[in-house]
């Protein structure tokens, strides 16, 4: 269709309030799954516009447009922020605090642009409810809780999202990153990694560091299966294919004369292909399970931590939004880029109820940051902070081009 572009120019009032939008969500983070005051934040906001509301997932919220006949299309936005003390300078820097799940105190920071998301969520459903005659049909916003942990999206579903919202027929999504502010980037096919977080305890036979034919040791154990695990992808994985196994802590013992009785370590793969991930999922349960019996110990256990869906974009809806964003960006700003190893739950919405979906990044950085000499701060650095703009209106004008080209025409 043809996208009325009157419909995202934003007035000067529009772009006044989607600022300090930003810099209100940007100085109030919430940890995963805890967002209870940005959901009623955003409740709040939505209900303002004449949207229906519900919460969803715990503090997941569901805002749905209707405008007269035409098709439903849906647009998440992550909401929760990370436990990162914040370094940025800014005026309106984070000082928020937050429990951990075992009760430690910890600051709070939007350091992967979560509140540049809600923003733009926002801000385009304010845009779309003041212009109702230049298209027809439902938008479903989801403002989604703890992507970070992998948690919201299957909280949300489970809860019966779609039971209650209206089905749309396709679902987008977009995230902020330390590429050049005003353009988009977007993949055909695979957009994210899978990934999958365990925590693995080794158990072993304590004993006196004098006395090690007494005991099983499973720090030694544990140090075997470390090396041992970073054979799969070298020598299992196809050259041609990608995995990534990463061991993040490894913890054992308390004194340095004293052989533990148990040992801990945690892991992470990243992979793009489904049938690499049972591969190597399943090499790392052999590995793990074979070097423990090389040793005579018990069987250690295995507890998953996380586990992140496969973000795929469909071909077809990929090439038919690439082309009408670059007519309304500017071709030289849509950018087709390769899949990248960061993972993301926004595709099981989609998943759930077999729709295709779309899920591109709009860049945060200017160009003579990007292109001087100082390091440059990504998603989850105490120092992220997208400038302000072209980022948002970058933002809003490729949700709402996502979101024009698949409604139906208005009146």
């Amino acid at each position: 269709m043809t996208i009325d572009t009157a419909v995202l120019d934003l007035s000067d009032a529009h772009t006044d309030a989607m600022h300090e939008l930003y810099r209100h969500l940007h100085a109030h983070p919430e940890l995963s799954m805890q967002e209870t005051q940005t959901a009623a934040f955003i409740q709040d906001e939505l209900d303002g516009l004449g949207l229906e509301t519900f919460m969803s997932g715990g503090t997941g919220v569901v805002g749905v447009l209707r405008n007269g006949d035409g098709p439903v299309v849906g647009y998440r936005a992550d909401t929760d922020g990370l436990p990162i003390a914040e370094d940025t300078g800014l005026d309106f820097a984070s000082t928020a605090k937050g429990k951990l799940a075992d009760g430690t105190d910890v600051p709070v920071m939007h350091g992967c642009g979560h509140d540049t998301h809600m923003t733009v969520g926002l801000t385009a459903a304010r845009l779309l409810s003041e212009n109702l005659g230049a298209w027809s049909g439902t938008v479903v916003f989801i403002f989604q809780p703890g992507e970070e942990t992998g948690a919201g999206a299957k909280a949300m579903v489970a809860d019966g999202l779609w039971d209650r919202a209206p089905k749309p027929s396709v679902i987008y999504g977009q995230h902020v990153w330390p590429g050049l502010s005003g353009t988009v980037s977007i993949s055909k096919g695979t957009a994210m990694a899978m990934a999958d977080s365990w925590k693995v305890t080794v158990h072993g036979k304590q004993s006196h560091g004098s006395q090690p034919e007494l005991s099983i040791d499973p720090i030694v154990l544990g140090a075997h299966m470390v090396v041992r695990l970073q054979t799969v992808v070298s020598r299992e994985v196809h050259p041609m294919s990608s995995a990534v196994v990463t061991i993040g802590t490894f913890h054992g013992g308390l004194k340095e004369n004293i052989i533990p009785a148990s040992a801990e370590f945690t892991l992470n793969v990243r992979t793009f292909d489904p049938e690499v991930r049972e591969l190597v999922l399943g090499s790392l349960r052999r590995i793990i399970s074979a070097e423990a019996a090389a040793s005579g110990a018990p069987e250690p256990d295995i507890e998953e931590i996380t586990s992140f869906p496969q973000c795929y974009n469909d071909p077809d809806t990929t090439t038919e939004l690439m082309t009408v964003l670059g007519e309304v960006l500017g071709d030289d700003a849509v950018i087709e880029s390769p899949p990248v190893m960061g993972s993301e739950d926004f595709g099981l919405l989609a998943e759930a109820i077999g729709v295709p979906s779309v899920y591109w990044f709009f860049g945060g950085h200017p160009k003579e940051l990007l292109d001087g000499d100082a390091p440059v701060a990504g998603n989850h650095s105490p120092y992220f902070a997208p400038v302000i703009e072209p980022t948002l209106t970058t933002g809003v004008r490729a949700a709402m081009t996502a979101l024009l080209s698949r409604v139906g025409t208005g009146a």
